[in-house]
């Protein structure tokens, strides 16, 4: 399965291929993790990356109440 790439940081790598927007939820399905990420004045987007990566990048998120919701980041969907 090709997986959707997220950051917690602005990535200093090819910067213009990067979309930004705000976490909506982050939840399971089908053993890999599914963030809903609102990009400005568009519809919400679900990107599904692993386990793993949803560990890293919410490691990385400057959270003070535990819940990544209303955070930032920067992602890629499949393909793009």
């Amino acid at each position: 399965m090709n997986h959707d790439r997220i950051h917690a940081q602005r990535p200093s790598h090819h910067a213009d291929r990067w979309s930004v927007g705000t976490i909506e939820s982050v939840d399971r399905r089908d053993g890999h993790c599914v963030v809903t990420v609102r990009p400005p004045d568009d519809d919400p987007v679900e990107l599904v990356v692993t386990l793993a990566v949803r560990d890293l990048f919410l490691r990385r998120l400057d959270v003070d109440d535990g819940s990544p919701v209303g955070e930032r980041v920067w992602y890629r969907q499949r393909g793009e």
